[in-house]
């Protein structure tokens, strides 16, 4: 990766999307974004204010043609772009299809008609392994998806496999477990859990908790998955190109534990009002990464303790 090269990231107003950009921006790199801001923010890159190194190309997945021109003359494409959520995908299968299967298909496409094609880093998820109870995820696990969202993800993992097998370009997946940190959006409805119950916790409201609070999650703070971004661009080709890559911390929290931690953190006492379990949702997850850390030198960087610390302070400003 030099600091000559144009980097290009989908969904770079997200959450994920605009950790990377700002990484890549204080590396010294070019980097372009596309993102259609249906979910991301041009608050999320109010860091790259004024930065002559940065472009902001508003357009969606869904157009080949948008796509194609975010694509052209980029060294790497870091595809953070997607409809995220679970029971989103749930409530709007053919919108989940449409952002996360064409919408990588597109990018694919569009790699692959490049004179020097970019190599597709692209954000896929442990929910491909579904509800089979082995643990942990390994990644010559059969998948088993039983979200559309989980689907789309598996149909993007052999879409990338087929681009980098038949057309040469060089794909890499990575299989985020549960990714939580700074920037992450607390007020949506299918906002993701601990940011939401940051804001319970300072709102002083009952923690909302979907089922007995026993599930857990191998919880992976943004710079883990930042740092496998990068790495997985630079990896040799040889040991990763068509793969996909579980990325996590190799540990599992409860929910029940979180707000434990939480109301330490918050210091105060957290209320919790128990839910139905959610459709699709999956009991337990935990990662293996001894493959990342074999073909990429992956290594969390930062633990769920540390984590959790960081994003309590960037949400409650330093004052709990």
């Amino acid at each position: 990766m030099t600091s000559s090269s144009v980097y290009l990231v989908t969904g770079g107003a997200g959450f994920i999307g605009s950790h990377v950009v700002e990484r890549l921006l204080a590396q010294g790199h070019r980097v372009r974004v596309l993102d259609n801001f249906s979910t991301g923010s041009r608050a999320n890159l109010a860091f790259a204010k004024g930065n002559g190194r940065l472009e902001i190309i508003r357009g969606d997945l869904k157009s080949l043609a948008t796509v194609e021109r975010a694509v052209r003359g980029v060294t790497a494409v870091f595809h953070q772009a997607a409809m995220r959520s679970v029971p989103r995908s749930v409530a709007d299968p053919l919108g989940a299809n449409a952002s996360n299967v064409t919408g990588t298909l597109h990018v694919l496409v569009a790699a692959a008609r490049q004179k020097k094609k970019p190599r597709v880093v692209y954000a896929s998820s442990s929910s491909v392994y579904g509800e089979r109870p082995d643990l942990p995820k390994r990644e010559e696990q059969p998948v088993a998806p039983i979200s559309p969202y989980a689907a789309s993800k598996v149909a993007g993992e052999l879409y990338a496999s087929v681009w980098s097998r038949l057309f040469g370009v060089e794909t890499v997946g990575l299989r985020y477990f549960n990714v939580f940190g700074p920037r992450q959006d607390p007020k949506s409805e299918y906002a993701a859990v601990i940011p939401r119950f940051i804001l319970w916790g300072r709102q002083g409201n009952p923690l909302q908790v979907h089922g007995d609070g026993t599930q857990s999650r191998d919880f992976t703070y943004i710079d883990n998955v930042v740092s496998v971004n990068l790495l997985a661009a630079a990896a040799p080709a040889i040991a990763v190109s068509g793969k996909s890559y579980n990325v996590g911390c190799a540990s599992r929290t409860s929910l029940l534990e979180i707000i434990a931690s939480l109301a330490r953190l918050l210091g105060r006492p957290l209320q919790t009002k128990h839910q139905p379990t959610r459709v699709g949702d999956v009991p337990h997850t935990l990662a293996d990464i001894s493959a990342a850390k074999r073909d990429m030198g992956y290594e969390p960087l930062v633990d769920f303790a540390e984590g959790l610390r960081r994003t309590v302070d960037y949400f409650t400003g330093g004052t709990r």
